[in-house]
């Protein structure tokens, strides 16, 4: 049982450890990781941003200190070039609310009843340009004000307020409205991370000579249109948009996904 969800183990390990460090900050004076996820400081000496934060706030005009870009472009280059997307599944507290709407609905059978998404995966790309347009306009970081992740994080640190509505809405909304609703079409923090992911040299791999084509993988990803190559070809997952949770490969009992080392040359699609 352990072995099937090491992984799943591993990833709540993190992200609830992660979301301690910050309360350990702020309630005790333990200074390991102190501030937010948008912007931390580690062990009191490296700068860690939000990239995206720090694109809105450049395109509204904020004047940028040097230790928040130093933090912004460290983010980058580790998401660009190791992480992939694994800020969604690893690090981000929603991962938790949107994992267990998910859960119940195959449990429940929500996912036979609704075959066709009622939204497109490229929402989340839109509405990072609306983000933007909107930073630029009035001077704000636009996605900032209002985000659900942001919320959530200070709730849980600093005391739940209009952090629980978040987390319920979020629950709701992929319950009973969109499957893989907030993380898989909405959100854009995740969307921009995509946009990194493209780059990274950890990739889940498929073959295709172990495949029963039994599609449990399908199933549990959040994402599964990066998995379109399953009982097709050998390949790896190459699509930005995975978020490297590695749910696909705990419950493939064919062994057929695992991950690896992507190649520098010769895989681009």
């Amino acid at each position: 049982m352990i072995s099937k969800n090491k992984y799943l183990i591993l990833r709540r390990f993190s992200q609830i450890s992660i979301m301690f460090l910050y309360i350990m900050a702020n309630v005790w004076g333990i200074n390991v990781l102190t501030g937010n996820l948008s912007s931390s400081l580690l062990l009191d000496v490296i700068p860690l941003s939000d990239p995206y934060a720090v694109l809105q706030m450049f395109i509204a005009g904020a004047v940028i200190s040097a230790d928040i870009l130093i933090g912004a472009a460290i983010i980058v280059v580790f998401y660009m070039l190791i992480g992939g997307r694994a800020f969604c599944s690893w690090v981000c507290p929603i991962n938790m609310i949107t994992d267990l709407s998910n859960y119940i609905r195959r449990k429940a059978g929500f996912n036979q009843i609704q075959k066709r998404q009622p939204a497109t995966r490229n929402m989340r790309y839109y509405i990072i340009a609306i983000s933007l347009i909107i930073s630029f306009a009035l001077g704000i970081t636009a996605f900032e004000f209002i985000s659900p992740i942001s919320m959530m994080h200070r709730g849980i640190i600093f005391g739940l307020g209009f952090g629980w509505a978040a987390m319920v809405i979020i629950f709701l909304f992929d319950l009973f409205v969109l499957k893989n609703g907030w993380c898989g079409h909405i959100c854009p923090l995740g969307g921009f991370y995509s946009l990194l992911a493209k780059f990274s040299f950890i990739k889940v791999s498929h073959d295709s000579y172990k495949c029963t084509e039994c599609m449990e993988c399908k199933e549990v990803c959040p994402e599964n249109q990066v998995l379109h190559m399953v009982g097709k070809k050998t390949m790896k997952v190459l699509s930005g948009e995975c978020t490297n949770c590695a749910r696909c490969i705990e419950v493939c009992n064919d062994d057929a996904l695992n991950f690896s080392i992507r190649k520098l040359t010769g895989e681009t699609k």
